[in-house]
């Protein structure tokens, strides 16, 4: 077209000067002129084309692509083959920042790697499932990407296999390989090296002749002997011994000097030569998959499943009575292809020993799982070996002990804030009560005070929550009855409830006395029965349950819960008729700050601390939930059995004007506001105190000669702590009396303290509860 346009117009210039000029030479020359500059510029268009605009920009999809391959090796190369760019893991992979194909990987995978970046530039993607480089196993994927498609992707992965040793040694050493021998199946874990490692009875007694033969180390094949027909028996029967037919599965994928399972039965006439038809196998070898404890399962040439043992059913999850017709229908559509091909490859034998890939089976996608596939060979129609580990039980396992673990450090947390909160919180209750001694009711300032005072104890609520939730508040355990405290709070629950909500109570016969705190008890039996009438607010109202019973262990028993010890215990039960819980909420509600309701009408720290007080009281708690049925939380208390020999004395409450004494008190505290308020506390009551801030400067005070009738001390100190302390105080005054006052909860704190008559002060305190405390310890001298 452009050459026509060219000649065109040449043409046409020429008739003009021809015609202008009459001169026909001239008219020729400028139509050869034109010619001349028209070729001169297509030469140079084709020779330096114009630039791609969008060829020299940065391609985004390239980028994207090498991106979101977190945790893998990635490489790019151009139509050229020559290396673009690679992350660090590839270059810590491959050293030097080798170019792909041609990288450390054996000539086999150098092979298999060429061949999968000829299919990406053919089909768009290529792979390979499994190569070595440097002892390490890894799976690559080739992706042809770029916006003119003119790059390769090269990613290569950690490849993912199942280490089938320890449980073929537990099974051939262990009473496994006992019952395999009483069903005629002798096996053997032979070495890559061809050495016998171990052999369950059977096959010893066949191939040596005695059980208590010494068979490890022994070489596997002068323990065989075949005929002209190729038929095998054991060398030490002699060619008058039962055949054998021999079946073997590598334990490790792609490794020439595998340890490899060999399994071994007595192949007799009556057993037929080839699987009975596309859905049986042979008896014995249908008996040897159903008691291997590993999921395991055959197929023929075609891919279509032959036998499936329980193991492996239930690994994939595969309903009774169901047999899938191919692999590729357990997994997730985008792992059928690869399925599929892997199987073809092994029963046709393009495949040696065997491999493993990871898939995600339909029954559970969320988390891969490992597929083992090897080749079988002499089983008759039987080509491939597939082996499906069940992972349920060890992902569960996994999600408890990462939830454990956050329980553990949210508890650490929450106890240290709530130490540091009750360091304030005794101050400002203290100086509150030492402004009340000087202000009488109708004083301008005393309402005042008394609502700081009030806010105070609200705020120090919230911290005992906190360390109830982190199972670090120091609790007053009593013996009591669980009806005579529902008791106690029955008249609260019922102006909580409300009017639209009813409020039943029933208690069982013959329950036994527990050992809890009576306060903390109350807590949580408002906290379940204000969470029941929340959930049945959006239905006009309903009914709340609240009931106790005995459970004696022999119920317990029966059961069967692996968290309930089996001991007497009298339960607590709490149901309403809302809405119920759905199953998906239902294992997170005893999690911390886990709400369903709306923004500022829960803090997520009910339940939470529920179960730290239950847990704390030595209890468990379980919740039953069914949507639109209700819910019930079931609290199990063990049965506290007094001794008749000991009576318990309830301890009497001192009056204001026994809380006087007299005596010197060594305050020791680190804190200064808390130091400050109980000096002037304890001196408004009579003692004579002299403070220290530190262990250290409270032994200068013992030592200077002072006479000292009572130690109060914080537990935590820095330098010196008040244990600490005190075992060196002992030391010289063993029968100094001593109080320790601290944030931490008091179990919490035994461990460190473990000193003998000493007393405990939990904070935040008040003016009287030190006064008392005092006078306690003073008069137990």
């Amino acid at each position: 077209m452009l050459w026509a346009m060219i000649g065109g117009g040449a043409f046409v210039s020429a008739l003009l000067i021809l015609y202008a000029t009459a001169n026909s030479v001239m008219a020729a020359a400028f139509a050869a002129a034109i010619v001349t500059a028209g070729t001169l510029m297509i030469v140079f268009r084709r020779l330096y084309p114009p630039a791609d605009v969008q060829a020299g920009g940065i391609d985004w999809s390239l980028t994207r692509e090498a991106a979101d391959n977190d945790g893998a090796a990635i490489a790019i190369t151009d139509r050229a083959g020559r290396l673009v760019c690679a992350n660090n893991l590839y270059g810590e992979w491959f050293q030097g920042f080798a170019t792909p194909p041609s990288l450390p990987i054996g000539q086999g995978g150098v092979t298999q790697l060429t061949a999968a970046g000829r299919e990406a530039w053919r089909d768009g993607l290529g792979s390979v499932d499994l190569i070595e480089a440097n002892g390490a196993r890894l799976a690559a994927r080739v992706i042809r990407s770029g916006r003119a498609e003119d790059h390769l992707l090269w990613r290569f992965t950690r490849h993912r296999t199942l280490d089938l040793r320890a449980e073929a040694r537990r099974l051939i050493e262990g009473d496994g390989g006992d019952r395999l021998g009483e069903a005629g199946i002798m096996v053997a874990l032979v070495g890559g090296e061809g050495r016998v490692r171990t052999a369950n009875r059977a096959f010893i007694v066949r191939a040596a002749g005695r059980p208590d033969a010494a068979i490890e180390g022994r070489d596997f094949v002068t323990m065989l002997t075949s005929d002209r027909e190729g038929v095998l028996r054991f060398a030490e029967e002699g060619p008058k011994g039962n055949p054998l037919r021999l079946m073997q599965m590598p334990l490790e994928a792609g490794m020439i000097e595998s340890p490899t399972l060999i399994f071994l039965i007595d192949d007799d006439a009556a057993q037929p030569e080839r699987f009975a038809g596309k859905s049986g196998t042979g008896r014995h070898l249908q008996t040897l998959l159903s008691m291997l404890p590993l999921g395991l399962a055959l197929t023929d040439r075609d891919g279509r499943f032959l036998f499936i043992n329980e193991a492996f059913a239930r690994a994939a999850t595969i309903e009774p009575g169901t047999m899938p017709v191919y692999p590729g229908d357990l997994v997730v559509r985008e792992d059928k292809a690869a399925v599929a091909d892997t199987v073809r490859r092994f029963g046709t034998g393009q495949q040696a020993l065997s491999g493993d890939i990871a898939v995600r089976l339909r029954a559970n996608p969320e988390e891969p799982v490992a597929l083992t596939i090897a080749g079988a060979r002499g089983l008759g129609e039987a080509a491939v070996l597939l082996s499906l580990k069940d992972t349920s039980e060890e992902s569960k396992l996994k999600r408890q002990a990462e939830q454990a673990t956050k329980m553990q450090a949210v508890g650490q947390l929450a106890g240290g804030v709530a130490h540091d909160f009750n360091n304030i919180l005794t101050a400002i209750i203290g100086h509150c009560d030492l402004m009340l001694m000087r202000h009488a009711p109708g004083d301008s300032d005393y309402d005042d005070i008394q609502q700081i005072r009030s806010n105070s104890n609200r705020a120090a609520s919230l911290t005992r929550q906190l360390l109830a939730f982190s199972r670090q508040q120091t609790l007053r355990p009593q013996i009591l009855q669980l009806p005579d405290v529902i008791s106690e709070v029955s008249n609260l629950l019922k102006r909580l409830l409300g009017e639209t909500v009813v409020l039943e109570v029933s208690h069982g016969r013959d329950l036994g006395a527990v050992r809890a705190d009576p306060g903390q008890l109350e807590q949580v039996i408002v906290n379940l029965a204000v969470n029941a009438r929340d959930a049945m607010q959006g239905r006009g109202g309903g009914t709340v349950t609240i009931q106790t019973f005995a459970v004696p262990a022999s119920e317990v028993r029966q059961m069967g819960s692996e968290l309930l010890p089996i001991v007497d215990y009298t339960a607590l039960s709490i149901s309403d008729t809302g809405s119920g819980i759905p199953p998906e909420i239902l294992p997170k509600i005893f999690e911390p700050f886990f709400t369903t309701k709306e923004v500022g009408k829960g803090t997520g720290l009910g339940l939470s601390t529920v179960y730290g007080i239950v847990k704390q009281s030595g209890g468990f708690i379980f919740a039953d939930s069914k949507p639109g049925e209700g819910t019930r939380f079931t609290i199990y208390l063990p049965v506290h059995h007094v001794d008749p020999a000991v009576e318990t004395v309830k301890p009497t409450k001192l009056k204001q004007g026994e809380l006087w004494g007299s005596g010197t008190i060594l305050l020791v505290e680190d804190e200064d506001m808390v130091r400050a308020v109980a000096e002037r506390a304890l001196t408004r009551h009579g003692y004579t105190v002299l403070t220290a801030s530190n262990g250290e400067d409270a032994l200068e005070v013992l030592n200077s000669g002072a006479a000292i009738d009572m130690l109060i001390s914080d537990v935590v100190m820095p330098t010196m702590d008040g244990p600490t302390m005190v075992r060196i105080a002992r030391k010289t005054w063993p029968d100094l009396p001593i109080l320790f006052m601290s944030g931490y909860a008091e179990e919490q704190l035994r461990k460190s303290i473990d000193l003998d008559r000493v007393a405990f002060l939990p904070k935040p305190f008040s003016v009287q509860q030190l006064a008392e405390a005092a006078r306690s310890v003073m008069e137990a001298k």
